[in-house]
């Protein structure tokens, strides 16, 4: 393919041992991964010393599979609470964006600014919230609920959730704190701006009692692509996590999401789409092929059928015969976008419970690709170039080897046609994207050279 005058973001997305269900049992894999600090430090090092945009964590607030027979068998059970970690890694990494997931669900708005504020501050403005609703049954049983709340009732939470969040990030003005020791002045009380939010599911004050961001806000990442998902993810991210299984659905996305943005008053540009993608990475695709292989022998059944039911929306498959075909579904709970792809995909492939659970176990309805890295870089390419993606999370199969062959491999071959930098362009993690700084609300005559200052220059 021809060398391209654009280039895409990537993101290393880190879950624990890898992200194929059996990675734990790989031989090269880090085991012991969900409790280990050094694991971490080691590959968020090895991403930004490739000039990764950001690293990743996902995160749920409960052990996310209540079958145990299941559970025994995989490294789900045990993983750091993300945001504890990234402050972590961030004292031990220079430049590479720290993204962490924290549910609108579950937790309070002046805690979830307050947090993502301070790992700001922390790592001189590098800091990403990827706002999620939550799903999860289990998850609900721990914050003194039986069910969940409602799709509709998540998203309309979020919404205001999101809302409170950025309005307590914009507090202070960039240049409030003078600390101006000979006058005894510590801060402009002028540049001071108190939130007094009520609302419908929040009551909130303000102000925040951190300094606002190094780069304006962090940026707001989401992952949702149900419609409630995308009208959401219009009004507000700034970059989009999403699974898609071809490239027709992803081209078709993509224009939705670009679509919609103007009614919200925002550029095209205002959000960096980028999809997930499972890469299986051989010198020759034999290689590959064979790497791909080693990891799905290590799938156990119960594993496999479990994941299904997860991934699914909690349907409970185990009484099926696993050779069988999927039955009709009932409307999912949970993440509605998920189930869809992947009854489509069934359905279009004529695949077996035991086929899909398979076909799912290292990418989970993301983009997989097992071949060579000119293979892999195709894909890619033709994924950027005809609009559909600005960039690619990247799951790697199995950690570390996985996230190496990526980088060893894939990397060199992007670059040589022109698709990823050599060099970070700038310390922040906007900057790496590409995201406009936000001007404070106090001073909107700076909104529009920032937003877009290649366009305006």
């Amino acid at each position: 393919m021809a060398s391209s005058t654009r280039q895409f973001k990537l993101g290393a997305f880190l879950m624990q041992t890898g992200h194929h269900i059996a990675a734990w049992r790989h031989p090269g894999a880090q085991a012991d991964a969900g409790s280990n600090f050094r694991h971490y430090v080691e590959l968020a090092q090895k991403a930004e010393a490739a000039k990764f945009d950001a690293i990743f964590l996902a995160d749920s607030v409960g052990v996310r599979n209540s079958d145990l027979a299941s559970l025994s068998r995989t490294a789900r059970a045990d993983h750091f609470e993300p945001l504890t970690l990234l402050a972590a890694i961030a004292a031990l990494t220079e430049r590479i964006g720290l993204i962490a997931t924290v549910s609108t669900s579950f937790n309070e708005p002046f805690n979830v600014a307050r947090k993502f504020a301070s790992l700001d501050q922390i790592s001189g403005g590098r800091s990403g919230w990827n706002l999620v609703t939550s799903s999860g049954t289990g998850e609900a049983q721990n914050f003194n609920r039986d069910e969940h709340f409602e799709h509709a009732l998540r998203y309309e939470r979020a919404a205001e959730f999101h809302d409170v969040v950025t309005g307590l990030w914009d507090s202070w003005e960039d240049d409030s704190f003078v600390r101006d020791k000979p006058s005894g002045r510590y801060f402009d009380e002028h540049k001071l701006h108190v939130l007094g939010h009520k609302g419908t599911h929040f009551s909130v004050r303000g102000p925040l009692n951190v300094a606002r961001s190094p780069q304006g806000r962090p940026v707001v990442v989401q992952a949702g692509a149900s419609e409630a998902g995308r009208d959401l993810a219009a009004r507000t991210a700034e970059v989009i996590f999403v699974a898609h299984q071809t490239f027709d659905e992803a081209k078709a996305f993509y224009a939705d999401i670009k679509g919609r943005l103007p009614r919200h008053g925002r550029h095209p540009d205002d959000v960096k789409i980028m999809p997930g993608i499972f890469p299986v990475v051989g010198r020759t695709q034999a290689e590959a092929e064979e790497k791909f292989e080693q990891l799905q022998q290590l799938v156990h059944p119960v594993v496999g059928v479990s994941l299904l039911s997860n991934v699914i929306g909690g349907f409970d498959f185990s009484r099926l015969p696993v050779d069988g075909p999927l039955p009709e579904l009932p409307e999912t709970n949970g993440p509605k976008s998920r189930q869809r792809l992947l009854l489509d995909l069934a359905r279009r492939e004529n695949l077996s419970i035991r086929d899909l659970y398979l076909r799912i176990a290292g990418a989970r309805g993301h983009q997989q690709v097992v071949g060579t890295p000119a293979r892999v870089a195709d894909q890619l390419q033709q994924w950027f170039e005809e609009r559909g993606a600005d960039g690619f999370n990247i799951m790697a199969p199995w950690f570390p080897g996985g996230l190496d062959d990526f980088i060893e491999l894939v990397l060199p071959e992007l670059r040589r046609r022109g698709l990823f930098r050599t060099e970070y362009e700038g310390r922040t993690l906007r900057e790496h994207l590409g995201l406009r700084r936000p001007a404070h609300p106090a001073h909107p005559a700076h909104s529009a050279r920032e937003a877009h200052p290649a366009a305006i220059a």
